[in-house]
């Protein structure tokens, strides 16, 4: 997809394995549309990612393709390249990746960082993560009864946040399902500060690693994948997906 010439856009970023592309990121994705008005959602499967140093189970261009497919129909939804395995081997880092594309948006676009509650719970071992909120702002789907401890424990260490005039109190776990987006500040000790919105509690409880082990449990003694049980296809994963896993034998 060509990044150049959005102008006055609101985009988000949206990194990850995609192993497979499942409900769970679609939900998220659709929340961030829905409570931030985002324009476009890059879905950009990672080629090396660094905390995971055994790597994915499919290869980038099988990745790419299942995104593809899993958001399709989609407005506002794209599947891009630019977290592409690099030519030397060497692990991609949002840090870059955020960086890079900033530099490609046109003026007046806005770039955030989109990502699910267990990416922000790891977000502290990241490469530069205390700047990577401001680069773009984080975009963050939460669980259920999360608290604010909660958040300020995930956010890299001398980094601060604080509520937002008409938000949920400090008390209050935050968000729940009927609840709005929230919206909070993030600050650093040099005194820069930056948005930081958390969206309505997301209940798609989905695992790409089960999904995987689910699937890799149904291929019989000939190497054939069976049927997957009918709540891995309708609850986990799109059905244009489900056919891809089954057409390239994924995950055995």
């Amino acid at each position: 997809m060509e990044q150049r010439g959005v102008i006055g856009e609101r985009i988000a970023f949206f990194g990850g394995s995609f192993d497979p592309p499942h409900f769970g990121h679609l939900a998220v994705a659709r929340a961030a549309r829905a409570s931030l008005g985002v324009n476009m959602v890059l879905f950009a499967p990672v080629g090396a990612q660094p905390l995971k140093p055994k790597g994915s189970m499919a290869s980038f261009a099988d990745r790419m393709a299942m995104t593809e497919l899993a958001i399709e129909g989609e407005p506002g939804f794209a599947a891009s390249p630019i977290d592409a395995p690099k030519a030397d081997g060497t692990a991609n880092f949002t840090f870059d990746t955020l960086t890079r594309l900033r530099s490609e948006l046109a003026e007046g676009s806005i770039l955030y960082c989109l990502m699910g509650a267990d990416s922000f719970l790891s977000l502290r071992k990241w490469h530069r993560a205390a700047e990577i909120p401001f680069l773009a702002p984080l975009i963050v789907g939460s669980r259920p009864r999360e608290s604010m401890n909660d958040v300020r424990a995930a956010l890299p260490e001398g980094l601060t946040v604080e509520v937002c005039a008409g938000n949920a109190p400090e008390n209050r776990e935050i968000p729940d399902q009927e609840m709005e987006m929230r919206e909070f500040a993030v600050g650093n000790e040099a005194g820069q500060t930056s948005a930081f919105f958390l969206l309505p509690g997301l209940h798609e409880d989905i695992s790409a690693s089960q999904i995987r082990e689910a699937v890799r449990g149904l291929y019989d003694a000939n190497d054939q994948l069976g049927s997957l049980p009918r709540r891995a296809a309708d609850g986990f994963l799109p059905s244009a997906v489900l056919a891809y896993i089954r057409e390239h034998g994924l995950y055995r």
